[in-house]
């Protein structure tokens, strides 16, 4: 039985405004929100389910409203908590820490958690999607980091370069046949 999870990294959202659980979009953010429902629209989505941060939520739900559906919350979803739940890491500050990160897995920041300790904490959540939703075409409204950890755990190829060469918004759809990772597509293109 195939299941298929699409991806959906969240669109570009305002680095100072908001705590990393309540910022929400940029006008570019909005509208991009348009595309991902035009892009998904025709997929036959039977689930949605997001990362409890606004963003994520705010980029898929047109298309589950469009859809009919409800988007079904899990907290494990949340980005890396670089600092704490709060706080937003410095522009300037995020590439070097995420490429720290990436070379010393169970490093972490002050009061945040290491790349090894988030990607148990997603994969663990990822399994009970895939099992509880099997046979379901699913919608994960999802960050860059954390997106990167679920799709690297099947796959060595999404690494520190992929997470870098990914959009704000971007959708990979992953295939797995009994729970058996078959491979994944890019769905998102730059309209320009």
């Amino acid at each position: 039985m195939k299941t298929y999870i699409y991806m959906v990294r969240h669109g570009e959202s305002p680095k100072l405004e908001g705590s990393e659980r309540t910022r929400g979009l940029t006008d570019k953010g909005k509208l991009d929100t348009i595309r991902v429902t035009e892009l998904l629209m025709n997929e036959g989505i039977d689930t949605f389910v997001s990362s409890p941060y606004s963003r994520a939520m705010l980029t898929i739900e047109n298309l589950a409203r469009a859809q009919g559906k409800e988007i079904i919350v899990y907290e494990d979803l949340k980005e890396l908590v670089f600092l704490d739940e709060d706080q937003i890491v410095p522009e300037q500050d995020l590439i070097p820490t995420v490429r720290r990160m990436f070379s010393e897995p169970d490093f972490s920041l002050p009061g945040g958690e290491s790349l090894e300790y988030c990607q148990r904490r997603v994969i663990a959540t990822f399994k009970d999607i895939l099992n509880r939703y099997k046979g379901h075409n699913v919608v994960i409204g999802t960050h860059g980091l954390v997106m990167t950890l679920m799709m690297g755990y099947f796959d060595p190829q999404y690494n520190l370069e992929f997470l870098l060469g990914t959009s704000k918004p971007d959708i990979y759809k992953m295939e797995f046949d009994e729970r058996m990772f078959q491979g994944s597509k890019r769905l998102w293109t730059d309209p320009f």
